[in-house]
């Protein structure tokens, strides 16, 4: 059974970029475009990981991130932050939150996929 990885950014154009990758890395891939539809789609599918856009509407990532943490059924869920706000005090706040790993904006699409299979596996 394929890994299941939810990507939550409300750009389509990294949405579809990462959709892309992620299929012909041999994931199963969902998509949610704002915080609230992210925790909704993660509580119902339960992914092995999530990709993380910290500037959502509707509950930032942080937000998300922190509720992710505290929910017993999605607590081992990877959390890996996205975002194009890569100071260090943005990094720490994420880390701190509970991602297991921070990528900034433009990412190489190897380095991020290389990060999901070291957090997941193939």
């Amino acid at each position: 059974m394929a890994k299941r990885v939810l990507i939550a950014d409300d750009e389509p154009n990294i949405v579809l970029s990462l959709e892309f990758l992620l299929v012909q890395a041999g994931y199963e891939v969902a998509t949610a475009a704002t915080g609230e539809a992210t925790l909704d789609t993660a509580r119902r599918i339960h992914p092995d990981l999530i990709l993380l856009d910290v500037m959502l509407p509707r509950k930032n990532g942080f937000e998300v991130c922190q509720t992710v943490r505290a929910d017993p059924q999605l607590s081992a869920t990877k959390i890996v932050m996205l975002t194009a706000k890569g100071r260090s005090t943005e990094i720490a706040k994420g880390l701190a939150l509970g991602a297991d790993a921070y990528v900034t904006k433009p990412f190489g699409t190897r380095e991020l996929v290389d990060t999901v299979r070291t957090l997941i596996g193939p």
